[in-house]
């Protein structure tokens, strides 16, 4: 599996932090907040593929183009970045050793503290 950072999705997460579009949650509510299977199907169906990318910091090149497995890390709720989606991007990436998207997630998670 080659995992490496999606910018599009950082930049955009950027994005939708200054203009107000976050959720300051804690840390252990992204079992709860995170997309379902459903939310994630709909969503795709709606928007399609492109639009679902924007939501993962991570892409796997190796996985075929047009599939869920494709993207990794979520990090929001297809609305707004959520605090907990963020941290719990940061720590799988560090958990993996992927130091691009775990360095991401960091600056993330740090525009959304100096915002508490």
């Amino acid at each position: 599996m080659s995992v490496k950072l999606n910018d599009r999705s950082f930049e955009y997460a950027q994005d939708l932090i200054r203009h107000g579009k976050y959720v300051i949650d804690e840390r252990d509510d992204w079992s709860e907040h995170q997309p379902s299977t459903g939310q994630e199907n709909a969503f795709i169906e709606k928007h399609g593929f492109s639009e679902y990318a924007h939501w993962h910091l991570g892409i796997d090149t190796d996985a075929e183009e047009d599939t869920k497995g494709r993207y990794k890390f979520p990090y929001g709720d297809f609305e707004k970045v959520h605090r907990c989606g963020v941290i719990a991007a940061e720590s799988r990436a560090g958990q993996r050793k992927y130091e691009d998207i775990e360095s991401a997630c960091a600056h993330l998670h740090g525009m959304l503290e100096a915002l508490r």
